[in-house]
């Protein structure tokens, strides 16, 4: 049992060791997947770490005097606690709060983000799914795998791992048409040092043949053409014609129809285990052709249902619409639509219900692999690049088509994901473990998941203890009684241009196919309450009617705990704005280590993000008398924090300081404007101040970052 809410806690105070929390969480976001598999069957995007929730939500319920670094790794029943997320998104709260013996309750309100949620942690009986996964591979498994049967350089039938195709458009001048290659060099390895070796396409006669990196003048074998193999005709927006070197925009030749895609080449399995990249054949030209009559016919008969829905206009997808990408099926190619037509038509036939609900949320993860959007990574990792990588619908001019049904040796199909995420999850919820930021195994900490999701939300404020409760809808009414919830913990949006819901829909096209879906018919998951906009007041508006839900439901001597992060002021003045109109007070921020560094959007800006703020909240109306610290006694905790992390090793982007001393200042606002009169002396600070400067402090090479683990 813990000891009453009204004490202060942990969490709270400038002893809770977030150093050691995102030491953790560092370690975990290399391999999320693994570490946290729970969270992983299914995509969803800005998925929070599960150590570092853990360790907010053991902040939460334990004193000031605990030591989180023993108590991380014990396992603990925290009955008669309930704690509430409403932005559950891939569950991460849920999940840890179950793991802590906290009733759970989650809200969200896309549809997608709910049912992934329901399955990876509802009934998943191991011997059923084994059971209907080998039914499949018997059936409908023969039929995908044969649809990925070819000739190897020798002639003898074959597996193909991946097919490879190029979008094509017609020059402007000449009217030829043209292969968009930005790089004549189709593949090469991870670690180029290490493996220099490279695939080479030829542009006049299609030949395969290996280069060495970095050596860019090259002569094909075949017919002796000699050619810079990093110089393709498209260059970024532009693309020069070959034949009339007429250049020109890409998107200005692109027609009224969906781009055309050209079939070139394949890599194979041979029978003796070697891989083998080879041109396609005419063979293989009409064996696509083959599977192009036969999705029609099986459309046609009613055997097989795709998605009729349209794409609506929006920021994540109107590069996909400016490409003439109208409907959810225009991104895929036909072999793909028919390998995944049957796949679901045969998961949809599995009599029970929870393990057909389980294959289907698995299927509905296979999209994100097998599209037109998905590209080739090469050698020495997962081979296929995810549609989502870029966190926006960005088409591709050299899409991969990966093997629906899979093999051993490929990534992306059916049976790989079977194996590394449904039966990995599952592996999970019987021994669920944490990472200890060492080398060393993962340590056992908590009981089994229960594998049940209670049936109806409980307006009535009646908890289960330890009980999971999943509801999709607009957090801002609840339905749930005045006072009911010990710990409100979240990660909410953050006002942006990336709008989930918007790629959300990419699989939502799929999903409400389903007669059981309560959502059916429904053109898309966006909705007017969704809490995600691109203007700062619109957002704040929207944030803070979900906040002043959680301030009526949350007891008076609850916590309001939740993640954040923004390079804008903007962002962090709108979050002020609906922290202070919803009635809460900061009482303290710790940062923590969040996504993994290296993630696309990450590598790709000039002071990438990598902390989070956890912003620690209580009712305003349960501190009267309280005085707010003064500004410098906010900036002098922020430049501590700033400080203890350095020591802990981190290199921090000017971004990073800047997030950790806006998270400070909340601690010290008195009304949502003084955080704006305020800005400045952040940015004077930046440039000038104490933490201007700040460099990790090396730690020594032969031992542990962590302590006391």
């Amino acid at each position: 049992m813990t000891t009453p809410m009204r004490e202060p806690r942990l969490v709270e105070t400038d002893e809770f060791p977030f150093e050691f929390l995102s030491q953790l969480a560092k370690r975990e976001s290399w391999r999320k997947e693994i570490h946290r598999p729970i969270y992983h069957v299914h995509k969803w995007w800005a998925k929070r770490l599960g150590s570092v929730f853990r360790g907010i939500l053991l902040g939460c319920a334990l004193p000031t005097k605990a030591d989180l670094q023993k108590e991380f790794y014990r396992c603990h029943s925290l009955d008669g606690l309930s704690v509430f997320d409403p932005f559950m998104g891939s569950g991460t709260t849920i999940g840890e709060a179950h793991k802590l013996g906290l009733t759970a309750l989650g809200r969200d309100i896309n549809p997608v983000a709910v049912e992934a949620v329901r399955t990876a942690l509802g009934p998943l009986d191991r011997r059923r799914i084994l059971d209907a996964f080998e039914q499949l591979s018997e059936s409908v498994g023969k039929e995908l795998r044969a649809l990925y049967r070819t000739k190897d350089a020798k002639g003898r039938t074959c597996h193909v791992l991946y097919y490879f195709w190029v979008m094509q458009t017609n020059c402007p001048g000449c009217h030829r048409q043209i292969d968009l290659f930005s790089t004549h060099v189709i593949a090469r390895n991870a670690c180029p040092n290490r493996k220099p070796e490279v695939q080479i396409r030829c542009p006049a006669c299609g030949d395969i043949f290996q280069g060495q990196n970095g050596h860019d003048s090259v002569t094909c074998p075949h017919c002796h053409h000699h050619f810079d193999a990093t110089n393709g005709p498209a260059n970024g927006a532009k693309a020069a014609c070959p034949g009339c070197q007429h250049c020109f925009t890409i998107l200005k030749a692109k027609g009224d129809q969906r781009p055309a895609y050209r079939l070139y080449a394949k890599l194979v399995l041979t029978t003796d285990g070697y891989k083998q990249y080879l041109p396609v054949t005419e063979d293989d030209l009409q064996a696509y052709a083959e599977c192009s009559r036969h999705l029609r016919a099986e459309v046609d008969a009613g055997r097989i249902r795709l998605p009729n829905l349209r794409l609506e206009f929006g920021y994540n997808t109107r590069q996909a619409m400016n490409y003439n990408f109208r409907t959810w099926t225009d991104f895929f190619n036909d072999r793909q639509l028919l390998a995944l037509g049957l796949l679901r038509a045969a998961i949809v036939k599995l009599d029970d219900a929870p393990t057909r609900n389980a294959l289907l949320t698995l299927f509905s993860g296979v999209l994100e692999f097998n599209n037109l959007f998905a590209t080739y990574k090469g050698e020495g990792t997962g081979a296929v690049r995810h549609m989502f990588s870029h966190h926006i619908l960005k088409p591709e001019r050299a899409p991969i088509e990966a093997n629906v049904w899979g093999t051993p040796k490929s990534s992306g199909g059916f049976s790989n994901l079977f194996r590394s995420r449904l039966l990995r999850a599952i592996d999970y919820r019987e021994a669920p473990s944490e990472v200890n930021g060492r080398a060393s195994p993962s340590r056992v900490s908590s009981k089994p998941f229960s594998g049940q999701v209670e049936a109806n939300w409980p307006t009535q404020g009646s908890f289960c203890d330890r009980g999971i409760y999943l509801s999709q809808a607009d957090s801002s009414v609840t339905g749930l009684p005045d006072g009911s919830i010990d710990i409100i913990a979240t990660d909410p949006p953050f006002f942006d241009n990336v709008h989930y819901s918007e790629l959300a829909d990419f699989f939502y096209a799929w999903h409400q196919m389903a007669a059981d879906r309560p959502t059916v018919g429904t053109m898309s998951t966006r909705h007017p309450k969704e809490v995600q906009d691109s203007d700062s007041d619109l957002f704040a508006t929207k944030l803070l009617s979900v906040f002043s839900e959680c301030r009526r439901i949350l007891k008076d001597d609850g916590l309001f705990v939740f993640t954040y992060h923004h390079s804008r002021n903007e962002g962090w003045h709108a979050l002020a704005e609906a922290i202070y109109r919803a009635d809460f007070v900061v009482l303290n921020s710790q940062p923590v280590k969040s996504e993994l560094s290296v993630a696309t959007p990450k590598t790709r800006a000039k002071e990438p993000i990598q902390l989070d703020i956890v912003i620690v909240c209580r009712k305003a109306s349960t501190l009267v008398g309280r005085k707010p610290p003064s500004p410098e006694c906010a900036m002098n905790a922020g430049r501590d924090k700033l400080h203890r992390l350095a020591d802990a090793g981190f290199a921090l982007s000017r971004n990073d300081r800047k997030v950790v001393l806006y998270g400070q200042m909340l601690t010290a606002i008195s009304a949502p404007d003084d955080l704006a009169v305020f800005a400045s002396l952040i940015a004077d600070e930046l440039a000038t101040g104490a933490t201007a400067t700040i460099s990790p402090v090396q730690q020594p090479t032969n031992q542990p970052l962590l302590f006391g683990a």
